[in-house]
């Protein structure tokens, strides 16, 4: 298992926004997300904001003290909120199951590995970290459907897609953690 993992709940994280940022770079300015360096910019500006949101937390890897991913987390505020791709998520659910389910739970923003991390467990290894300790277990997260790899690793971690856009290749989908009450609420697409 590569990466020594650290976990923050303060602005102590923000010491390694540079590092963080190169790490952004690294994972999502290349297919399939293809994400200008711009995006990796304004990421690294909303930080000094996003570690003081409620329930914060942050958990980034090590190795030879080189930063190689991190996550970070918060708790979804009520009302539901929205900025980012929080509308698209409510569309999805419905409005009942976005308050119900998601207000209140630890919500997972960003999960981002350097590529030469990739397959060595150390994503799962992130998620796990920031997630734990939940409020009541209820953790969410949303991604895009442009990356099947994406999809096809939060479900071999146990999460459950709880939206279904369509298969254009464009729009978001929720996933409830492991351990999400809502879960057994969870509606499958047809095969």
């Amino acid at each position: 298992m590569s990466g020594d993992l650290r976990l923050f709940r303060d602005t102590g994280l923000l010491t390694h926004t540079a590092a963080l940022r190169s790490v952004y770079v690294d994972a999502f300015c290349a297919p399939p997300w293809n994400e200008d360096t711009a995006r990796a910019d304004a990421f690294a500006r909303r930080l000094p904001a996003d570690v003081r949101r409620p329930g914060f937390t942050a958990v980034i890897a090590l190795r030879a003290r080189h930063v190689v991913g991190f996550a970070t987390a918060w708790t979804t505020a009520t009302p539901f909120p929205t900025d980012r791709c929080h509308p698209q998520a409510a569309a999805g659910l419905g409005s009942a199951r976005a308050i119900q389910w998601l207000c209140g739970a630890r919500e997972i923003a960003e999960l981002a590995v350097r590529p030469a991390e990739r397959g060595t467990g150390l994503a799962a290894r992130l998620l796990d970290a920031v997630t734990s300790g939940a409020p009541g277990d209820r953790t969410w997260l949303l991604t895009s459907v442009r990356s099947g790899r994406a999809l096809s690793f939060y479900r071999r971690q146990g999460w459950a897609q709880a939206t279904h856009p369509s298969p254009d290749g464009t729009g978001v989908a929720v996933f409830l953690g492991p351990r999400h009450p809502g879960r057994s609420g969870v509606v499958l697409p047809p095969r």
